[in-house]
C-alpha cells in the first residue's frame, strides 16, 4: 500500500497568483456555496451543525503570569465544517485576533487554513487565509446584491472602510454595472485615506468617491447602504440608522452591527438572511436577547421571533430567493435589510476554489508529512 502522505502550501503571494482576488469567481462561488447549503449538504460544529465556530476569550483579569487579558477582539478561533456539493471537502480556519496589532502594521486578525480529504482526513492543502476570509466575506452581500438591490443602483455607502468594506465594494461593482458613486463614513483620517487610494486603484467604474462625517449624511440617497465597521459591545452604541434616512428601495447588507427603530424592522422592510439556520444555532448558544453578544442583525431577527413580534415566515434565506421559491425584491420601494454573519462553509468553498486553481496552474510548495506513519 501507498502510504504517503503530502500536502500543498500557500503562502499569500501563491494564494494572489492562485486568483484568490477573483472577486467575479468568488461570487459565483459564494452563490454556488448558498445552495449548495440550502440543499443540507453541509456539517459546520456543534450538536446543531451549524455553529459558527469555537472561540478561545481571555479573561478581564488574569490571573497567571503571561496569560493575555481580554480586550477589542483579543481572542483565538476555530472554525471547523464539511462542504458537499462539487466540493466534497473538509476544513478548519483557525485565526488569533488583537487590534492591537494594527500598531505594528499587521492585520487584526492573522489566519490560516487547512483543507483535509474527507474521508481520511489528510491534509490537502495549508493556505494563507486572510485573503480567502475577506474576499468570501465581500462576495456574500454580493449575492446579496445580485438578487435584492434595485436594477439601476448606482450609489453605494460604505459605513467603515477597512478591509471587509473595501471588498463588499468590489462585490457589489462585480455584479451592478451601474454604480459610479460611493459614499464613504470612517473613524480615521488614515482609514478614510487608504480606501480612496484604494478606489482609484481597483475599481475604475467608480467616478466620485463622497466622504461623510454623519452617517445621515452617508444614508440619505443610497441604493446600497453596507456597514462593515468594528461594533462597539453594547447595543446602544452600535451604528444607528434612522427610517427616514433611507432611500426607498433601498438594500442594507450589514456584515457588522448596526441600530434601527424596532417598528422598522418589524414592520417596514423585508428581513433576509445568508443561511437561517446558523441565527438558530447562534439562538441556542447565546441566551436571549442575543443580539448585543452576535452583533448580527440576524439574531435580531430571532430575538424578535423569540419576543412573538414576527414570525418564522418574516425571515427569509436567500437561497430560497436564488432558487425561486420565494420572492426577492416585490417593488421599487422596497427596503431590504440582508443579514450576512460569515461562515466556515465559505471559506472551504472559496479556499477550495483557489486550492484547485494552484494545483492546475502548479503554484505552491509540496510538503511531505510522511512516506509510512510511524505508528498505524
Amino acid at each position: 500500500m501507498d502510504t504517503r502522505i503530502k500536502f500543498l502550501y500557500l503562502s499569500e503571494p501563491d494564494m494572489i497568483k492562485a486568483g484568490v482576488k477573483n472577486m467575479d469567481q468568488c461570487v459565483e462561488a459564494m452563490e454556488d456555496l448558498l445552495v449548495t447549503l440550502n440543499k443540507g449538504d453541509y456539517v459546520m460544529a456543534g450538536v446543531n451543525h451549524n455553529s459558527h465556530g469555537a472561540q478561545v476569550i481571555f479573561p478581564d483579569d488574569p490571573q497567571f503570569e503571561g496569560m493575555p487579558k481580554n480586550a477589542d477582539d483579543r481572542r483565538f478561533m476555530a472554525m471547523p465544517a464539511y462542504l458537499g456539493g462539487k466540493y466534497q471537502m473538509a476544513g478548519m480556519k483557525w485565526y488569533g485576533s488583537n487590534c492591537e496589532n494594527k500598531a505594528s502594521g499587521l492585520p487584526r486578525s492573522i489566519l490560516m487554513m487547512m483543507l483535509n480529504d474527507k474521508d481520511t482526513g489528510a491534509p490537502l492543502a495549508l493556505m494563507s487565509a486572510n485573503l480567502v476570509s475577506c474576499y468570501r466575506t465581500g462576495a456574500i452581500p454580493g449575492v446579496g446584491a445580485k438578487y435584492l438591490a434595485g436594477k439601476d443602483s448606482e450609489t453605494v455607502t460604505i459605513i467603515g472602510p477597512g478591509v471587509m468594506g473595501r471588498t463588499c465594494l468590489l462585490a457589489f461593482l462585480s455584479v451592478c454595472p451601474k454604480i459610479t458613486t460611493v459614499k464613504v463614513k470612517g473613524r480615521g483620517q488614515r482609514s478614510l485615506h487608504a480606501f480612496e487610494e484604494f478606489v482609484k486603484k481597483e475599481c475604475p467604474q467608480i467616478q466620485q468617491v463622497i466622504v461623510c462625517d454623519s452617517m445621515e449624511e452617508a444614508v440619505k440617497d443610497s441604493d446600497i447602504i453596507c456597514v462593515t465597521s468594528t461594533a462597539p459591545v453594547k447595543e446602544i452604541d452600535f451604528p444607528y440608522i434612522a427610517e427616514d434616512w433611507v432611500k426607498k428601495g433601498a438594500l442594507i447588507c450589514l456584515p457588522s452591527a448596526a441600530r434601527f427603530d424596532d417598528d422598522f424592522l418589524i414592520n417596514r422592510c423585508k428581513k433576509v438572511v445568508d443561511n437561517y439556520k446558523l441565527y438558530e444555532a447562534w439562538a441556542e448558544e447565546f441566551p436571549y436577547p442575543s443580539y448585543e453578544m452576535v452583533q448580527i442583525i440576524g439574531s435580531k431577527f430571532t430575538d424578535y421571533l423569540h419576543e412573538g413580534r414576527i414570525q418564522r415566515e418574516d425571515i427569509v434565506d436567500i437561497a430560497d430567493i436564488i432558487n425561486k421559491k420565494h420572492p426577492g425584491r416585490e417593488s421599487d420601494d422596497e427596503i431590504i435589510v440582508y443579514s450576512v454573519g460569515g461562515m466556515p462553509v465559505e471559506d472551504i468553498a472559496w479556499g477550495g476554489t483557489v486550492y484547485r486553481n494552484a494545483l492546475k496552474e502548479g503554484i505552491g510548495v509540496e510538503l511531505p508529512l510522511w512516506d509510512q506513519p510511524d505508528m498505524a
